[in-house]
Formats: structure tokens, sequence, C-alpha cells
């Protein structure tokens, strides 16, 4: 790959909803740069960027993949992402690597699910925006609906940057010409709303402007240009079709001109300080000179390079057999092998540059979101992380064959280092190994990994709902461990006032103790038994959570206060408090979208209503397809996949996403609780 400035490079993720074409999309813009002779398919399973075995056999992207290209005197590092919501993890990961996201827009479905989350995500990450119609080749579509859709859902801001002609087999531009054939709308039209767009981001220009009523030139339009990307101010929609190349130079030639290079995007928010902590906010600065900041923002388990993390260069130049430091660590790593991804390949390097997109392998002090740095002037820096659905599907698992237990765990902390929206829980009180994921698609991709790469085979079940147990009022309680059996005695007791905290507002321990009655030595011990205390929960054995609790008073001996003796006092006293505080148990509440044919609507809506839910919307997706959003407890959902494939003939989808918690009914509280008593009684 030919050296190049941070100037000259650009850094875009191709983001958006399932047969968007992205990964087509990718495919023929490798081809138009020359960086591949031959365009591959997905439908053959040959492209660049959907390289993995499983990615293949599914026909879609199923992990986020980078490739590499230049053009007009630009480098430009892409991200092709997956589209479907089960794996948006690895989507909603891959902005933390780029400047720019195109949110790709399949023209014969429209506005869908992932458009309207990953136009959201990038927003939130103050990311530059365009959107790109892909497959104006096909028949039969409404591309002026359609634009006039997009601009209802987005605002205004959303403009034409160019317009298919000629049947779609062409794609004209807007920005520099305002005249010529279009298919739709006029172009001179487009043209001057663009332009008059643009220079309201300038006072001289508009002044200008307005005073001799002549078009300002390209470079006189550029810095505003970028000004009204960075704000939001303008969201450019394009067209393409990665099947015929229509549209394709077009693009290419946007990207080279006017997405912004490291210096033009908005500034990754990056902050100096601990988490919970004073912090503040910190600067990278794409200079090349600077000490080395990167941003780890993908992790892969190679079977045969190992541990693979790929980031995002902020700040200096990374060089090869350099020292490193990972976050605040004090012990430097050597980073013996820079690379370049190009989709499955590893391309050795000497130096990254801000801006660069790299991997380094076989470094296991290297984890997810971690930051890279040269000096320790940047021990303490992070980047403000990404929010990231909850994962909430759920099912235990356990090994086919006694005495593979550890390589279980093992595993399942590979796919969970690689993927943060796959969680693994180990359940002490009910011995479960539970995966959770974004859904049941996603939780067989795993499962289906472990079987094919690690060859290792379990068996599944539903898990136990991640019930949780919180208080509604506040209460005071005291216990006093004392034990004497000839020797040194035991002894510790602690006074404690607990009180409800904002649903999602965690646990908060609070020391109130004067006088030294607890001698501070013993409090980590007391905090220690409180939080044992919570986590086995009172109601119906589930952590309890939401509350503060604060110690104001308690005794010691001189000879037998100990820290057992407090920890057990802790634990007791909590206990005793959460039994007068009026303790409920909660449930999780998701979001759910249902995408079902429209004849099916009034069934689907029944049985959802049977289930505890309730509808919000429903939307018509075209096609005969409408989609259902509501919301509904997880423990209603154990079977629903089953039941959506009975009731729509197999033609229904859903997603969920995590809500809130939720007071469980009363008679539902009862049967819990019942339960956990029987199983107290066992014990």
């Amino acid at each position: 790959m030919s050296k190049y400035t941070t100037e000259a490079l650009r850094s875009v993720a191709l983001v958006g909803h399932g047969a968007a074409g992205k990964t087509s999309l990718a495919e023929a813009l490798l081809l138009a740069t020359g960086a591949i002779n031959t365009k591959g398919s997905v439908e053959k399973g040959n492209t660049v960027a959907d390289f993995d075995a499983q990615e293949k056999e599914a026909g879609h992207s199923l992990t986020s993949a980078i490739v590499n290209f230049g053009y007009e005197g630009t480098h430009v590092h892409l991200i092709d992402t997956p589209g479907y919501p089960d794996f948006s993890g690895q989507a909603i990961a891959a902005l933390a690597g780029v400047d720019t996201a195109l949110i790709v827009v399949n023209a014969q479905t429209g506005v869908e699910l992932m458009t309207e989350r990953m136009m959201r995500y990038a927003a939130e990450r103050k990311l530059c925006r365009m959107i790109v119609i892909n497959k104006i080749d096909a028949e039969n579509l409404d591309l002026p609906g359609l634009v006039a859709n997009i601009r209802e859902r987005f605002g205004k801001q959303c403009m034409l940057l160019d317009l298919p002609a000629h049947g779609a087999a062409d794609v004209v531009e807007v920005l520099e010409h305002d005249a010529g054939d279009a298919d739709f709308e006029s172009v001179a039209a487009a043209h001057r709303a663009l332009i008059d767009q643009i220079v309201e981001e300038d006072e001289d220009l508009l002044a200008q402007y307005l005073e001799d009523g002549a078009d300002p030139t390209a470079t006189a339009l550029h810095a505003p240009f970028e000004k009204a990307l960075r704000e939001g101010h303008l969201i450019p929609i394009l067209f393409t079709s990665a099947k015929t190349g229509a549209g394709i130079k077009e693009l290419l030639h946007v990207l080279a001109s006017l997405a912004p290079n490291p210096a033009e995007g908005n500034a990754p928010p990056f902050y100096k300080g601990e988490p919970g902590d004073k912090t503040e906010p910190f600067q990278a600065e794409p200079d090349a000179a600077k000490h080395v900041l990167a941003h780890v923002f993908k992790v892969v388990a190679d079977p045969y390079l190992g541990k693979i993390c790929v980031f995002r260069v902020h700040q200096g130049t990374m060089k090869k057999d350099m020292q490193l430091f990972v976050g605040d660590s004090k012990r430097p790593i050597k980073v013996g092998h820079l690379y370049q991804l190009q989709g499955k390949d590893s391309i050795e390097v000497d130096e990254l540059l801000p801006g660069d997109i790299g991997a380094i392998a076989k470094i296991d002090e290297v984890d997810f979101d971690c930051v890279l740095h040269d000096s320790h002037d940047e021990d303490h820096i992070h980047l403000v992380p990404l929010e990231f659905p909850k994962p909430m599907a759920g099912l235990a698992v356990e090994t086919k064959k006694k005495g593979d237990e550890q390589r279980l765990f093992d595993i399942l902390a590979k796919l969970a280092m690689e993927d943060p929206t796959f969680v693994v829980e180990r359940h002490p009180t009910s011995n479960e190994t539970v995966v959770r994921g974004l859904g049941e698609i996603h939780l067989k991709s795993k499962l289906a990994r472990m079987a094919g790469q690690y060859k290792l085979e379990v068996d599944t079940k539903p898990p136990r709902i991640p019930y949780c147990e919180t208080i509604t009022a506040p209460a005071e309680a005291m216990y006093r461990h004392k034990k004497q059996s000839g020797g040194a005695g035991q002894f510790g007791e602690v006074h404690l006032r607990i009180e409800p905290k904002g649903r999602g507002e965690g646990f908060e321990f609070v020391d109130a103790v004067k006088g030294g009655v607890i001698p501070g030595v013993f409090m980590a011990a007391v905090e220690k038994g409180i939080r044992q205390g919570l986590e086995g929960g009172v109601v119906a054995g589930y952590a309890v959570d939401d509350l503060k609790v604060t110690v104001f008073d308690g005794k010691t001996h001189a000879v037998d206060g100990k820290e057992v003796a407090f920890t057990m006092a802790g634990r007791k006293a909590v206990i005793e408090a959460i039994r007068g505080a009026k303790p409920i148990v909660l449930e999780p509440i998701v979001s759910i979208e249902i995408i079902v044919p429209e004849t099916a609507i009034g069934d689907l809506t029944g049985d959802l209503s049977g289930r505890r839910g309730h509808i919000t919307g429903t939307d018509g997706r075209g096609h005969g397809m409408s989609a259902i959003s509501g919301e509904v407890p997880l423990a209603e959902l154990n079977d629903y996949q089953s039941r959506l494939k009975s009731l729509t003939g197999g033609q229904g989808s859903y997603t969920i996403e995590f809500a809130r918690y939720a007071a469980v009914p009363p008679n539902v509280q009862q049967q819990l609780a019942s339960k956990f008593q029987l199983h107290d009684e066992d014990e």
C-alpha cells in the first residue's frame, strides 16, 4: 500500500439494515478502485468482507470487516458492518473507529429498524452522516417517495447530493452541476437547495453569495460543507447500484473530496480521569509528531494468529517494534508486527498514522475498548464508551460430555471477548451457565461457532429469567455477631439504614460512622458482608439493587473484633433491614418489534396482549408486511419464536431490546416467593 498523509485519510463505516447491500457496495468500491480485479458476490460467498465460513453459509455479515483502497489521492479505511439487529453490537462498535457513517438504505424496502437505530447511534457519537440509497436498479421503485420518507423521519437536512438518471443507469452529481437530466426532481433545484444550505454555515460566504448571486467555488465551499456535516446541518443523500455500478464513481469522489479527514471530523470524546471520579475532556490531536494514542474497537479470537486487536490511531505515529502501554499499565508491551486488514488478509506495515485503522496480534493484555499509548503522560485516558443494547435473549448451556466444563468456560470467554453484546453469566444458586445475546439468531450463531470452530457440542434449555429485587420504603436494622468457643472469639455489631433509589441507579454504600465505634480497618469487611446479603435476595432469591445503605453505628471489641465478625454482621443486618423495607421483585421488560404479514396483525396483537404485553404502534413496511412495536415482559417470550412461526406461517421475525425493570404482578411475586421458600427448605 502506497504511503499517504493523515490529511489524505478517510475512515468510513457502512451501516444500515440487513439486505441493504452493504457488503456488495464494499465489493463494488474495491473493484472500481482497482483493489480487486474481479467482483465477488454474497450469493457465491466470495466477497472480500464476508470471508468467514459461517457468513458464507448464512448469506449475510455476522461481524464487521475492514477493507482499504485508494482513490483520487486519498486512502480510505472502510468498515463493512452487519445489518441484522441480532448482530448490531459489531456495527455500533465500528462507530468508534471512523469519522463518517454511510447509512445504506435498500431502495426496495426503505427505512427499516437498523436504519433508524444506526442514524441515532451515529448522531449520538457526533459522526458525519451520509445516506446511500442502494439497489436503484430494482424494478417498481418509488424513489421520490423514499426521499420524502427519509426527510420526514430524519429531517430536512437530508439533502440530495446526486440524482439517478437515464432510468437509474447513471447518477448525476448536483453540487458541481446546476443542470442535467435526472429521473426525478430538477438537478437545478437540487443544486440551488444544496448551495443555499452550505453557504449558511459561513457568514462572509453567505454575504458574498447574496450580493453577487454567483455560486462559490468548490474550494470556498469545502470548509462550510465540512462544518455542516460535523454539526448535523447537512446529511447528504446519494444513489448507487452495487450490482450495475451506477453511482459508485460518484460515491468515491464524494469520499475523496467531501468526506472529512481526521482533522475535519468531530474530535473523538476522550477524557482524562477514571469513571465515577473527577474527569476532564481530553483532545486527541491528529498530529503524527505527538505521543501515540490509539483506541481498540474490535477484538478477534483467530485460530491461527491468536488474539487480534483492531484499533484506530488518533494521535502520533505507531511504529513496528515500538513499546506501548495498555491503559494504566506500568509494564509496556512490544509491538512486534503492525498490520492493516484487507478482509481476511493481514498486510504487514512499518507504521500507522493518525486516522489509520490497524491491528496487532498475539498480545493478551490488549482488550476491547482499551487505549494504547507510548507515554505515561497519557495514563488515565479513556474514550467515552459506546452505548450497546443490553443482551436479553438467553440460553442455559451445559456440555454434552463430562469433563468438558473448563473447555466450555474458555471458549465462552473467547466469544465474549469478541462481542460486547454477548455475555456469559454463572448462577451459583441454580448452577446454570447462561449465555445472553441480542436474539435467537445471535445465540444460534455462537452455538454454531462453538460446534464448528471449537468442536464443542452443548445442550441448551431456557434460563432462569434475570429478575431482581428492590425496596420501596426506608428501614433500619442492627445485628450483633458474637461467637465464643474457647480461645479467641468473634465480635462485631453493625447498625445501618437503607433507602430506595431510582430505578437503574444501583447500589450506594455510605460510611457515616463517627467516633471510631467501627474501626476504619473493618469498614471494608462490613461493605463486603452487605454486598453478600444483597446478592442472595430476600423475597425470591434474586439480587437486591437500587438502594442506598448507610452504616451509622456499631460496636467492636478490643480482642474479639475481627473482619469475619463484621462481614457476618453487615450481611445479617442488611437482610433484616430489607425484610422491613417492603421489598418487591422486578422483572425485565423488553421493547419488541415484530415484522409480520399484514394479514396476521390481529392474531399477533391478541397473542402479545395475552403475554402481558402492550402495543405501542404499527407501521407499514411495504410488500404486504407490517411492523408491530410494543413492550412485553421477557418472562413471557420463552416459546415466542415457535409461536410466531405458527401464527405467520414462518414469515414473521422479531427483535427485542431491554427497556426497563418493572414490578411483577402480586400473583407472580407470590409464585416466585413460594418457590424460593421451598428451595430454602430443601437446603
